[in-house]
Parts: C-alpha cells; structure tokens; sequence
C-alpha cells in the first residue's frame, strides 16, 4: 500500500505521515476498509481480558475490539512514534498500553487472550510472517485466538483492489498463511475474504 501504512508499520524513515490524514488514505485506497476492521472486531469474540495488537495505527482497530471487550486491557505496538503519540489522545488510558516497537522484534510477555493485527503484516515477506505467527502463538493463551486482517494474494488477479507497492508490499495467500499457522501450533481459518482483503483467526487449542 502507500507510503502510510508503510511508516506506521515498518518505521522506514523516509515517509512522514501525517496521522490526522491516514483514515481518509485507507478509506481511499481500501474500498472496503470499514467492513475490514468490523469482520476483525466481530471475531476476536467476547470476554477477552488481555488484548495485543501488532501495528496500533491511529487506534481503528483497538476502538473497535476495546468496546467488544470492555473488561479488556490492550497492549499496542507501533514503529511510527506520531501514531503512537495520535492513538493515545483517542484510545482511553487507563486501558491502553502504547509502545513505539517494530513487529518484526520480539513481543509482549503474554499470556493474551486475544493477538490482533490490521493491515500491517503485509508488509512482511513470508519468512518474516511465518517468524511472526511463531512468536504470537507463544504469547496466546490456550483457548485464545490470533486475527489477522489483511490485504491478501487472491486466487483471481482480477480481484486485486488494494494498490501495492512491489518493494514494501510482500502480500501472501491465503492458503500459505493458514500452512504457517498450522506449523506454529494453531488451528486457523478464513473468516472472511473479499477481493484482495481477508480476515484470518487461528486458535490456540486449549489444554486439557
């Protein structure tokens, strides 16, 4: 995608987004933005306690899973210090735990109940994803779920939407995501896919 997501996400120095204008991009250059994150939210179901989200943007996605889980504390993860620095003016404090990090390193001491992350893990090539979906399932609790809502790989070319950038850009199918989570331990599926996006959430399975 543009250069937005890119600087959120990866905190490549050259881009310097302006995060009052990152809501209107996505809207534009992902039609289906809105139904995006609600198909996220809806699946991180109910009752969680302890929320990760990998790439905090400008608080979208934590607004949504936060008001599904209004018992839950959410710990999220950026490289762009102005989005940090937006979504605390937006994200209520005394719920929300704000760290300028990269995906890429290593993460939050869980146990979480919930792992989330929304247009960010795009932009890692596959080895760097398979590498992320591995540190994520140790820090899930058993009976807890990893959601990952992205721009995909579709089977159809001609259901690319999403502009992409070929050398930030490193969108997978989904078929080689859900192989990488099975590796790692967690059973996933599709839950929703539309064109170029997708939304995937894979379970770890709880002990007996």
């Amino acid at each position: 995608m543009a250069g937005a997501a890119i600087a959120s996400f990866l905190g490549v120095a050259q881009f310097h987004w302006d995060p009052d204008t990152y809501l209107e991009l996505m809207r534009e250059e992902v039609p289906d933005y809105e139904h995006l994150q609600e198909e996220a939210a809806a699946v991180t179901g109910t009752g969680a306690r302890r929320v990760l989200e990998l790439g905090i943007g400008t608080g979208e996605t934590a607004r949504r899973v936060l008001a599904r889980h209004p018992t839950a504390s959410l710990i999220g993860l950026d490289a762009s210090p102005e989005m940090v620095d937006h979504a605390r003016q937006v994200l209520p404090a005394d719920r929300v735990e704000l760290r300028v990090a990269r995906i890429e390193g290593p993460l939050p001491d869980g146990p979480f109940d919930v792992v989330i992350s929304t247009l960010a893990i795009h932009h890692l090539d596959g080895r760097a994803k398979a590498q992320l979906f591995g540190r994520a399932a140790r820090v899930i609790a058993p009976g807890g779920r990893l959601v990952v809502a992205d721009v995909i790989v579709p089977e159809d070319p001609s259901d690319v939407v999403t502009p992409i950038d070929d050398y930030y850009d490193t969108p997978s199918g989904i078929a080689e995501q859900l192989d990488w989570l099975t590796e790692v331990g967690l059973e996933p599926s599709l839950a929703w896919a539309h064109g170029d996006l997708a939304v995937i959430v894979a379970t770890r399975p709880a002990t007996s």
